[in-house]
């Protein structure tokens, strides 16, 4: 069945999301800690926007993957792929056992995503910078051939200091290429330190207006904005469409979060045991952000 969702969803259904969420920052823990490798203030952070899209806003089908009528997701800062790898296990693309294979030796789930490594994943990624570009071109692709799928990308906010990134948003908004949707993770951090203090990208949107996008801004963590921003951008027609998503690294355990050394670690197992007690019994972080 293609997951397809345009109307207002109940307080039910955001509570369900939510429980969805919690479970896949439990799975990004886990198997971060098993490969004692991996990056895990970014996943966390964006779990809440990957929940959104993978059980609701997506056209999407799991038994069904190549589907072309599916929407096509590219994941341009590719070191966040745990929380993609465990939201595609959650929604039943692969098994979750698998995902005790990351980063393992000839495993499927490898630091950086592989195109077509298994079902879900749309492109390969690693070097920063070059995923609004594999993005502009599938939309453009689609737009030339008369086909109705929505590309969405995801960046990270540091990413955004490569030029790359600002000739593809350019040329995007130039078509316009209406049927892109990108996603910025402004969590405020990057390898070595604070965005802000490394390289200031400050007024974000007003930079991204002038390029001729729609853009809106959201809390990363309220479930409710992240579904009314979704399908705001899938109703936009006259341009292409910019989410900032403000989200806190490290979401939902209080030692990882804001913490920019935590961008490219795992936790050890005494702190993954912390973390996920954290998480289980959420200490007022993430239970109640819609209300």
């Amino acid at each position: 069945m293609l997951y397809y969702c345009y109307m207002s969803i109940s307080d039910t259904k955001i509570t369900e999301l939510e429980k969805i969420a919690e479970h896949i920052r439990e799975a990004i823990i886990t198997m971060l800690a098993h490969a004692q490798s991996g990056h895990s203030a970014g996943p966390l952070g964006m779990t809440d926007i990957f929940t959104a899209l993978y059980f609701h806003a997506l056209n999407i089908d799991p038994a069904n993957p190549t589907d072309n009528k599916r929407d096509r997701v590219i994941l341009s800062n590719g070191h966040i792929c745990p929380v993609w790898y465990a939201t595609l296990a959650a929604r039943g693309f692969i098994k979750e056992e698998e995902l005790l294979t990351l980063r393992s030796l000839n495993s499927r789930l490898q630091g950086h995503p592989h195109r077509n490594s298994f079902p879900g994943i749309e492109n390969t990624s690693g070097p920063l910078g070059q995923g609004m570009s594999v993005a502009v071109g599938v939309a453009l692709a689609a737009q030339m051939k008369k086909e109705r799928f929505e590309t969405v990308v995801l960046c990270g906010d540091g990413e955004l200091q490569e030029g790359q990134i600002w000739e593809a948003l350019m040329f995007a908004g130039n078509y316009p290429l209406h049927n892109l949707t990108l996603i910025i993770d402004r969590n405020n951090i990057q390898i070595d330190g604070m965005t802000e203090h490394v390289q200031p990208l400050e007024p974000l949107a007003d930079k991204l207006k002038s390029f001729n996008w729609h853009v809106i801004e959201i809390n990363g963590h309220n479930m409710r904005e992240i579904v009314d921003a979704l399908d705001t951008a899938r109703s936009i027609y006259e341009r292409p469409v910019a989410i900032i998503a403000h989200t806190i690294p490290g979401k939902g355990v209080e030692f990882m979060e804001f913490d920019y050394s935590w961008h490219g670690k795992p936790p050890n197992d005494e702190q993954a045991r912390t973390a996920l007690s954290l998480l289980r019994t959420l200490k007022g972080t993430i239970k109640g952000e819609h209300e």
